[in-house]
């Protein structure tokens, strides 16, 4: 039971992550490139960095669930 209200609020909070359209991900050397490229490529832009930044928390997000895991497990 503990499981599914886990992956429901983690699974809602990964909507609100994936829907949110307006996230500045951009330092101000970025912005200052961005701005000189026009909104098409500056959106862009900010939407790859997004992107990379990602991968490194979907890996710790992984390694952070199987650690839980092995923790309840022992615990039992």
């Amino acid at each position: 039971m503990q499981m599914g209200k886990y992956i429901a609020y983690l699974s809602i909070i990964l909507v609100f992550i994936l829907i949110s359209t307006d996230s500045s991900a951009q330092c101000s050397i970025c912005t200052k490139t961005a701005s000189q490229l026009g909104e098409g490529p500056a959106k862009a832009l900010n939407n790859s960095i997004v992107y990379l930044m990602l991968a490194p928390f979907a890996v710790m997000g992984y390694i952070g669930y199987r650690w839980w895991k092995d923790e309840k497990n022992v615990g039992s």
